[in-house]
Parts: C-alpha cells; sequence; structure tokens
C-alpha cells in the first residue's frame, strides 16, 4: 500500500462486534472510525504493505504483501 492510502471495510450493525464502524489501515496504522461520534481508535500500528481487510464478527482478516492474520475485537489483539 502505498504512503497517504487507505483500505477499508465496514462493520455491519448486529454481526458481533463494531457494527457501524469504518474499519481503516491507513499510514501503516489499524483503526476502527465511529461515523457518528467522528472517533478514531488506533487499534494496531506497524501493519505494512497491507493489500486487503475483511471482517466477519468479531474478526478482522487482513492480508498483507508478505503475511496475513486476525485482529480479534472481542479481545483487542492479533490471533
Amino acid at each position: 500500500m502505498m504512503a497517504g492510502s487507505k483500505i477499508s471495510c465496514m462493520g455491519i450493525v448486529g454481526d458481533g462486534c463494531g457494527g457501524g464502524r469504518e474499519f481503516v489501515i491507513e499510514d501503516n496504522e489499524l483503526f476502527a472510525y465511529d461515523p457518528q461520534s467522528s472517533q478514531k481508535i488506533i487499534l494496531l500500528e506497524e501493519v505494512y504493505d497491507a493489500i486487503s481487510i475483511s471482517k466477519d464478527g468479531c474478526i478482522l482478516f487482513i492480508e498483507c504483501k508478505d503475511k496475513s492474520f486476525e485482529f480479534d475485537l472481542s479481545l483487542m489483539k492479533v490471533v
């Protein structure tokens, strides 16, 4: 991912965790953005070369150039 570019996915209301929030990787940070309050919460730093992000329930699936990993929103950590 080039500097300044972003990738994101939306949380669906009622799907378990983070409903209605946008989950974004931008400038090597994973963060949650709440459009209602305009609040941004950094979840993880040092996310390099991200290609895609998707969400199922409480798990964010993040694919980077050299690795893939999962971030559990209920635990607030990589699993």
